[in-house]
């Protein structure tokens, strides 16, 4: 018989396994369900970070494992020299809900994250922009992800500083400022990437005006309209996607978080004219679209179908705003759906109250020095909801 071994992680190792890139970590969790969360000494936690707006489906959804169970038991991977029927049914499932949302027909790659979405529409807009027209202009507060080219394009300079010099072609404007965009744009843009509304940058939404005129600027100077949902996409915002509050039709939509539940996927969707510009070779991934990631994608798109995901993360969302709204030293909540923060009154600190929120049994993070996030799941009860904000006003008090 086969020795089995297993890792006390009550004990401390010798040598920390990890590159130290995260921070020391201030809990272990070892099990999840729904909107709990476990610790190794059995704490039960509320989970209202999501894993960073992932799990919107809550933890350990028996839907999501039993997809990933019976394909496991079926087919994992089989390189793209061939195809595989998951992802094929999930990019069906993709362009179902893009073309629901905008009327348009178009075509996926698959990613294994947000970053590599990002990645892959960068490349996508130069290839459609030709050579001297490669610019990407985005916006300051912006996030797109940590590898080099969308570290590139997220706009915080002192992330940028260590990895300098940095990629070519990357111009950043003032977030939701019309003028300063157009004052920015030359025959050398090819494409505006913009998110909804900056996840990173401490939940802040745009205007819909703004959102309409990047529309109508990219429509009168042919470039791209390139939008980043990997935050605010698969219902998070109370719609399926951000740009729906707006009411436009981007040319290319970038994806993560939501889509996989906690399993690692990514895509990026683009209008079949847009998307026809990439040929054989131009761009690839050895896990684009593997049998498991994919299958996942089609059970959580049929699952938000079924309990209309965009519906009850308005209906939530607004429950969880009014709530934090009327505690005593909250001055403010802004966001969208169930995509939130809190601005806590007198410059109080954020990272103090999340500790303190962590001690208490709630899981947050500090968007910003003066703003908690709050990402629940979108199958989060009500009960949750209360017990979450009387752990804030306990905090805050």
């Amino acid at each position: 018989m086969m020795a089995t071994h297993s890792f006390d992680t009550s004990a401390a190792p010798v040598a920390c396994p990890f590159m130290p890139v995260f921070g020391a970590p201030q809990v272990m969790f070892v099990r999840g369900s729904g909107t709990e969360l476990w610790d190794q000494s059995g704490k039960r936690y509320l989970d209202f970070l999501c894993g960073l707006a992932v799990t919107s489906l809550g933890h350990a959804h028996p839907r999501i494992t039993e997809a990933i169970s019976r394909q496991a038991a079926t087919l994992l991977h089989v390189s793209n020299l061939f195809a595989n029927d998951a992802a094929t049914r999930a990019a069906i499932d993709i362009d179902a809900l893009l073309a629901e949302t905008t009327g348009e027909q178009g075509q996926v790659f698959f990613c294994n994250s947000g970053a590599e979405a990002n990645e892959a529409a960068i490349k996508l807009a130069r290839k459609f922009g030709g050579r001297g027209r490669h610019v990407v202009v985005s916006a300051f507060g912006s996030f797109h992800g940590r590898t080099l080219a969308s570290l590139a394009a997220t706009g915080q300079p002192a992330k940028h500083e260590p990895f300098q010099p940095m990629p070519e072609g990357f111009r950043h404007v003032p977030y939701d400022d019309i003028d300063a965009l157009a004052a920015a744009i030359d025959p050398s843009v090819s494409a505006v990437l913009i998110e909804t509304v900056q996840g990173e940058g401490g939940v802040v939404p745009a205007d819909a005006d703004y959102l309409r005129a990047i529309r109508a600027l990219c429509d009168e100077r042919g470039m791209l309209m390139m939008i980043d949902e990997v935050q605010t996409g698969f219902a998070r915002t109370g719609e399926w996607f951000g740009f729906q509050h707006a009411g436009v039709v981007p040319d290319v939509v970038t994806m993560a978080k939501g889509m996989g539940n906690g399993f690692p996927v990514g895509a990026v969707w683009a209008k079949r004219d847009v998307a026809a510009v990439f040929q054989p070779g131009d761009h690839g991934s050895t896990y684009s679209g593997t049998a498991i990631a994919t299958a996942v994608v089609s059970a959580v798109i049929a699952e938000m179908r079924a309990i209309d995901a965009p519906a009850l993360a308005a209906k939530k969302g607004e429950y969880l705003r009014d709530r934090l709204a009327a505690l005593p030293g909250v001055a403010s909540v802004r966001g969208q759906g169930l995509l939130l923060a809190a601005e806590l009154a007198g410059e109080r600190d954020a990272k103090a109250v999340y500790v303190d929120l962590l001690e208490r049994g709630l899981v947050t993070n500090a968007v910003t020095a003066t703003a908690l996030r709050l990402a629940p799941p979108i199958t989060v009860r009500e009960a949750e909801m209360d017990e979450a904000v009387d752990m804030v006003a306990a905090a805050l008090a």
